[in-house]
């Protein structure tokens, strides 16, 4: 798929899609990709709501989730990761880099720990984006949802319900929910909760990446050793497309 043809009707698509629910969101996204049309996971505190939602939809155990394995989650998102795939039936597909993380700290170091943007930057490419980018491609999705919300980080505020990055269509069905609404959610349908919420985090990723909030630090600006908020999975190339990206 060309940068034109993701663009073709984006005005239009994004207008049908706003006034609706999140649930219809992802059914009108299912209904017109069909089998290119994909979600993504982290299997992070929040992750159980949109995987729910895409477990209560005709023939939703047949839509690919694709997760990310860094190889450096914390043992408890791997547990919960297991736990959601069997409560919610889905159809996992798990994405890792070529590159192994032994291979990776003999040849680069550990690049998470330099407290340089440009190794966290390289990192974020070797273990995240380049495995989402090969899994998308394998799967030849052209549409793909994922959890993120526009309160989250300073560059969310800008998204809209669907963008294009990096070639595909991104579907942002959770964009516009709170804290609230997350909670009343998992609340009301006897979701699980990620083991570490209960230890303060309010977002997880990589162990060596994130932290519980504290008294001057919460959210997303726990991540990342304060370095960024985005790890870059939905960033698009801007000299190409020339719009600002999110990430998980």
């Amino acid at each position: 798929m060309t940068g034109v043809l993701v663009r073709d009707n984006l005005d239009a698509d994004r207008g049908s899609l706003e006034p609706l629910s999140p649930q219809d969101r992802l059914a009108w996204a299912h209904q017109r990709f069909g089998s290119g049309f994909a979600l993504t996971t982290s299997f992070g505190i929040q992750s159980a709501v949109l995987l729910h939602m895409l477990s209560q939809l005709p023939e939703g155990d047949a839509v690919p989730v694709i997760w990310v394995d860094t190889g450096y989650l914390p043992e408890e998102t791997y547990r919960y990761g297991a736990q959601l795939t069997k409560l919610l039936s889905i159809r996992l597909v798990v994405a890792q880099s070529a590159m192994s993380p032994a291979r990776m700290e003999a040849l680069h170091g550990r690049l998470w720990d330099t407290g340089q943007l440009d190794d966290l930057e390289k990192y974020h490419q070797i273990r995240k984006v380049e495995p989402l980018d090969r899994a998308l491609a394998q799967l030849e999705v052209s549409c793909w949802a994922s959890g993120v919300r526009r309160g989250q980080t300073d560059h969310r505020r800008a998204m809209t319900v669907l963008d294009p990055i990096r070639e595909r269509l991104s579907l942002r069905p959770l964009l516009d929910w709170t804290q609230k609404d997350i909670y009343y959610y998992m609340q009301d349908n006897n979701l699980p909760q990620h083991p570490l919420f209960e230890q303060g985090y309010s977002t997880v990723g990589d162990w060596h990446s994130s932290a519980p909030d504290g008294a001057e630090l919460s959210g997303r600006n726990t991540r990342f050793g304060g370095l960024k908020q985005e790890c870059g999975i939905h960033v698009p190339q801007e000299a190409v497309e020339g719009l600002m990206g999110d990430g998980i």
